[in-house]
């Protein structure tokens, strides 16, 4: 099996969440760390021998394979290991696509870019034009909590997909977890608190 290199900066949980389906699945993974902060994504070396793109995480395969976007990541390492996190039946894999794709889409630019904005950079020296976006991704990381809560009222096993925890979990618990660092109280989510325990005792689980 070719080894895992996870090039990464652990303040994302975009780059938490891989490092999560591999300890769910015991597979070891090398770890390299990059500040995004400092501007590490961005040097020639990491634009030349990582990502082009300059952003993290990347999952690298071996000596010559470099695998961008944090839920593709996870679905390879699934996939590879023909795990349970990915369903069996077509139109459950598909509902956990559904779901990984709303995290990518709704949850994650609402609730991770405020998480950034408020615990990392501080909004006293946002510029004007992130400033006024605050209560618009407020509002929208709200109506994502809402939405998922809701989900989760209508299923007898407390997991978002199926009868068992999925990548849709992983996926989505990465920012929720720490959703309180966006500012976000999930007391008044008490489904999404029972869910965010269930995951957090899941075999192999890890913390952040």
């Amino acid at each position: 099996m070719e080894p895992l290199i996870l090039h990464e900066d652990p303040i994302s949980a975009n780059c938490y969440k891989i490092r999560l389906v591999a300890a769910l699945l015991a597979l070891p993974i090398q770890r390299r760390r990059y500040s995004i902060l400092k501007g590490e994504t961005r040097t020639p070396e990491f634009l030349d021998n990582v990502s082009t793109f300059g952003r993290i995480p990347v999952l690298q395969i071996g000596e010559s394979t470099f695998l961008p976007e944090s839920n593709a990541a996870c679905f390879y390492l699934a996939d590879r290991c023909h795990s349970t996190l990915i369903p069996s039946d077509s139109l459950q894999r598909a509902d956990m696509l559904r779901w990984m794709f709303f995290e990518q889409n709704q949850h994650e630019v609402n609730i991770a870019t405020l998480r950034f904005w408020i615990r990392f950079i501080g909004k006293e020296n946002l510029e004007p034009s992130r400033r006024a976006q605050l209560e618009g991704k407020r509002k929208a990381g709200e109506a994502v909590l809402d939405y998922m809560a809701e989900h989760l009222k209508t299923t007898r096993s407390g997991w978002f997909v199926g009868e068992d925890m999925t990548l849709a979990d992983v996926c989505l618990y990465a920012y929720t977890h720490v959703a309180r660092e966006a500012e976000f109280d999930l007391a008044k989510w008490p489904t999404i608190q029972e869910w965010c325990a269930r995951v957090e005792k899941v075999e192999g689980y890890v913390k952040m």
